[in-house]
């Protein structure tokens, strides 16, 4: 992305900038990016070494960049930003920090067109098909706003944390998760539970992330408690468990309470669900038969999951700061891309899946464009 100047939205006041890039405005086609990076070769440690990292090593390792564009050193919200999500139709654009501050802007014209406040933020999610927010709190609460309008409807529940959220395909109903491992199928019109999942049909600790599928009729959500578990939206019902066992993903009803689920999704070609554990597994179940198909090592802990929207590739960041494309059928790493000097703690992809965003622990975000395999 040579002489490429990224697309910038600043807003000044009170200190606070907020940078919108446009992912697709790039004239580099991603089959070439391989062309432009040069091979390392690492030299295998001594016998003795085994299992250390040399310091040559080391650098060597930070020195690799296969990114094309890095920001840095921002400034943002008067707390950090937590979340962040584009509308349906990319128009807005929203971003909350652990204040609770939450902000939208108008991509087109570069101004803010709305901000609220509310407890201890914990997920933002917009309406699939409508300038609708929705937002998760610390102490249980939902919050969801016409934007820009401001009218505003609350879903109240236990006083516990609100920890994830889920609008479904049909913009009807949303999916939320609890600290208490908890599960409700909201109705966004009425205003009232459709199903409660709890209890032993529950998890047994926080829910850390869900996912639906293409149509909605199933939920798929994950827990520290190891396991992620499988819900029919129509009935309400548990339909499978996946759970791990011994630094090994299996479909099971036992439970590890040391491998939390981190990230979960469900891929839109084929039968298959994805599920990424702290213990660094990339477990691919096969739906139909709630079997594990393929298990997927990582040199440290999985945070982040996301499935193309049209293949069977998925892509995972992780703590060793590596970000990784995976093909589901065979299971095997197709590419994987380095750059971040700490560990990547989220990314996200544009619709096409030629473009990767990261953040890191080294307090930079960076572009990759991603290699375009056979699909």
């Amino acid at each position: 992305m040579a002489n490429a100047e990224p697309n910038s939205l600043e807003l000044h006041g009170d200190e606070e900038i907020i940078e919108v890039i446009d992912l697709n405005d790039t004239e580099d086609d991603p089959d070439n990016l391989a062309d432009d990076l040069e091979d390392i070769d690492f030299e295998e440690a001594a016998a003795d070494d085994k299992g250390w990292e040399t310091d040559d090593e080391m650098e060597a390792q930070v020195e690799r960049d296969d990114s094309e564009l890095t920001f840095s050193k921002h400034t943002g919200h008067k707390d950090s930003v937590t979340c962040a999500a584009f509308s349906h139709d990319s128009s807005l654009v929203a971003s909350g920090d652990m204040s609770g501050l939450i902000k939208v802007w108008k991509v087109e014209t570069k101004e803010e067109i709305w901000s609220f406040e509310v407890g201890d933020l914990e997920w933002l999610e917009w309406h699939p098909c409508a300038p609708v927010l929705l937002a998760g709190t610390d102490d249980g609460n939902v919050w969801m706003w016409k934007i820009p309008g401001g009218d505003c409807k609350t879903f109240q529940s236990s006083a516990c944390q609100a920890t994830s959220g889920k609008v479904l395909p049909d913009g009807k109903r949303a999916a939320v998760g609890y600290e208490d491992g908890s599960v409700r199928l909201w109705d966004l019109k009425q205003g009232n539970t459709i199903h409660h999942i709890k209890g032993q049909d529950g998890h047994q600790g926080a829910l850390t992330c869900l996912a639906c599928n293409q149509d909605g009729s199933l939920v798929l959500t994950g827990s520290v408690d190891g396991c992620a578990k499988l819900i029919n939206t129509a009935t309400g019902k548990v339909v499978g468990v996946f759970s791990s066992y011994g630094g090994k993903a299996k479909a099971s009803e036992e439970q590890d309470d040391s491998n939390s689920v981190e990230s979960v999704g469900f891929c839109n070609t084929l039968p298959l669900a994805a599920v990424a554990y702290l213990d660094g597994t990339l477990a691919i179940y096969d739906l139909s038969t709630r079997v594990l198909r393929h298990s997927c090592q990582h040199e440290a802990g999985v945070v982040h999951l996301q499935w193309e929207e049209s293949s069977s590739l998925l892509s995972t960041c992780s703590l060793d700061g590596a970000l990784r494309q995976w093909d589901a059928r065979s299971g095997n790493m197709v590419s994987e891309y380095r750059g971040h000097a700490a560990e990547i703690y989220d990314f996200t992809m544009n619709r096409e899946a030629t473009v990767a965003v990261t953040s890191s622990g080294d307090n930079r975000a960076k572009v990759f464009c991603l290699q375009r395999p056979d699909r």
